[in-house]
């Protein structure tokens, strides 16, 4: 069986030998493709003896470890290959992981045909899975760069066992990662992605001002059998901010409907009565410095039958791009939640004939930092097909429910908002018995005919009170972007380009009132104040580009650049000295420059440089701006295990 499995790895003849020379003696297959039913194990573990470094690919049988065997047999159906069920439990991959770049490089380089992009994070044996399948593919071909990715990515997943039997794996536990960070901010920085802007998104919600700041942090891995438990934490430090003036505060209070006390003037009380002060959308400062010890994901878990089922933070990134999510991203911090997401594809017969395998997410948890009505509760749903292996297509929805003082959560307004279809009327919506904030959203990835190993086009859309932002894209914030995995005559060089706006396709402004924008969720689509979606925010339009030189696997230089503008009277922000209208927008470009090197093959260092210049005459007159620079250092050591594999 062995021999055969060398063979499948062997077939790309001289190439591959040329850049693993242990294949030299390795059996060459009698046809161009064979079909495998196993897949030959990886050198993901130390050696027994020395390998010269470089690209590891499948050891000869002299080099094979004690006690391996192969793994995760395969069945095929409906021509295509399916892994038997796993029925162990694993944690997920942090959405800041390095690992993700890697994953989503390797998709698009044509393979992972099982990894469903708009659904993340992904488990770390799903992760296994999903390089198990390609892993025959990407041997055969012999791509140098997918080898590269190959090899980081198992032995990331070293701790993970890759043979039949998998209920042997016993337990797997300990430090997974340990790092420390400081980030130098010189200047003055936007922190309101309700309003202006975020100097830094996709971010947690850490904060952050000028001066010295710090983030120091650990992860920790446990798991044994169908149970996992994942629990990561860092100590933050941000210094004092200065946050808008009262008038300042109280002028935004007003644009998003919600009133300030009478001292600011005549006002009109909402339905929700007198509003605390400051509010999480509503940086009003001065704020004092931050030091806290904050958890950012912590969750207990339990897998049956390709589903985890959770209980607790964890992250979620519901969209194809890189660079936001319109439906749920890492812009703000996790919120408290319960999960049932079916981690592994599901096929479906007859149906997955024609639309192809299946994943489905739902959790539902409390949203903090919300005002009037306090406390409300949100769930999400997505469900993610796959007709083919370069096109895949999902839907998704959030509904904002309940809050102190009005719609109470209970099983009528959570089935209501969960299959209600049709509007909500005037009446309904001011009563207890409001169904809640509906947001929709529509993505799809598509690995283009002919170049499919060299161009992915995708999408992300969201929209607000309609049933999916293809039935009234006029309404309708998008994010559209394109991946060239190679630039012609540079291999190693790649290219990414995503536009996004939330500015409806009208001749007026909305004044802030479109996507994530709701009239009875005052606070809208945030947590703890910042939005939970696409950090774009409202009523703005922008894009991001990055070119990438890849060093290695795992080790990469970037370039990205990044552009946001509101409309001009986002903000009514009166009239000037001469009677013309204060633009009330803000205008944001950022260049920032990224390297992540590996000191040694657990080591892990990230340094970035970002220099921001932005215009908002509501909170600054003047051009504004900042210099920052980090660091970060992290340690991924190896987990202890009760089994030898």
């Amino acid at each position: 069986m062995f021999s055969l499995c060398t063979s499948l790895a062997a077939t790309a003849g001289a190439q591959a030998n040329s850049v693993n020379p242990a294949l030299a003696d390795a059996p060459q297959p009698s046809a161009p493709r064979l079909q495998a039913y196993f897949v030959p194990p990886t050198p993901f573990i130390q050696p027994l003896s020395p390998q010269p470094p470089g690209i590891a690919l499948a050891p000869s049988a002299a080099e094979t470890y004690p006690g391996q065997k192969p793994f995760l047999q395969r069945y095929s159906y409906d021509g295509k290959q399916y892994v038997t069920p796993d029925p162990l439990g694993s944690t997920y991959i942090p959405m800041d992981s390095w690992m993700y770049p890697a994953l989503l490089r390797l998709y698009s380089l044509g393979y992972l045909e099982t990894a469903f992009l708009s659904l993340r994070p992904w488990t770390r044996r799903s992760v296994l899975h999903m390089l198990d399948q390609s892993e025959s593919d990407i041997r055969f071909d012999g791509n140098e760069q997918a080898l590269e990715l190959l090899d980081r990515l198992y032995y990331a997943l070293r701790d993970e066992p890759r043979k039949d039997g998998p209920t042997n794996r016993g337990a797997v536990y300990g430090l997974e990662s340990a790092y420390a960070g400081v980030r130098l901010v010189h200047g003055t920085v936007l922190r309101d992605s309700w309003n202006l802007g975020t100097t830094f998104n996709n971010d947690y919600g850490r904060p952050y001002s000028n001066g010295f700041n710090t983030y120091n942090g650990f992860s920790t891995v446990n798991e044994a059998g169908p149970f996992s438990l994942y629990v990561r934490a860092e100590y933050q430090h941000a210094p004092g901010y200065e946050g808008y003036t009262y008038a300042q505060a109280a002028q935004l209070s007003a644009n998003n409907r919600i009133q300030y006390p009478a001292q600011f003037g005549p006002q009109t009380p909402n339905m929700w009565g007198t509003v605390d002060r400051p509010q999480a959308t509503i940086p009003e400062g001065p704020l004092p410095s931050q030091n806290s010890f904050r958890i950012l994901e912590a969750n207990l878990s339990a897998h049956l039958i390709g589903h985890e089922i959770s209980l607790g933070k964890s992250d979620a990134w519901l969209g194809p791009g890189v660079g936001g999510a319109m439906a749920w991203s890492n812009n703000a911090e996790d919120i408290y939640s319960f999960r049932i997401n079916r981690v592994e594809p599901l096929h479906i017969p007859y149906f997955s004939r024609l639309l192809g395998d299946v994943r489905y997410d739902f959790f539902v948890g409390s949203l903090k930092g919300h005002t009037y009505p306090r406390d409300p509760w949100i769930h999400s749903e997505m469900v993610s097909l796959h007709p083919t292996s370069n096109f895949q297509f999902s839907f998704q929805r959030s509904i904002i429910f309940g809050g102190a003082g009005h719609a109470p959560v209970n099983l009528h307004t959570f089935l209501e908002g969960f299959f209600g279809t049709s509007g909500t009327d005037y009446q309904t919506k001011y009563s207890r018995n409001d169904p809640g904030a509906r947001f929709s959203s529509t993505t799809f990835s598509y690995r283009l005919p002919f170049v499919r190993k060299y161009v992915t086009l995708y999408a992300d859309s969201t929209t607000h009170d309609d049933i999916f932002p293809v039935s009234a894209p006029r309404r309708a914030g998008w994010r559209p972007g394109i991946y060239f995995t190679q630039i012609p005559g540079a291999q190693r060089l790649d290219l990414r380009v995503e536009g996004v706006y939330t500015d409806y396709v009208t001749n007026r402004s909305t004044d802030g009132e479109g996507v994530y924008f709701e009239t009875v969720q005052l606070q809208g689509y945030t947590n703890k104040g910042f939005i939970m979606g696409d950090w774009i925010g409202r009523e703005a339009k922008g894009g991001q580009a990055w070119l990438t030189y890849h060093l290695s696997g795992n080790e990469t230089l970037s370039l990205q650049y990044l552009r946001k503008k509101n409309a001009k009277d986002f903000i009514n922000s009166g009239l000037d000295s001469t009677g013309h209208e204060i633009n009330g927008g803000t205008t944001q470009n950022i260049v920032r420059i990224d390297l992540v090197k590996r000191l040694n093959r657990d080591v892990e260092l990230k340094a970035w440089y970002q220099s921001e210049r932005w215009v908002a005459p509501f909170f600054k007159q003047g051009q504004q701006g900042s210099n920052s620079a980090a660091f970060q250092v992290t340690w991924f050591p190896t987990l202890h295990s009760t089994s030898h594999f």
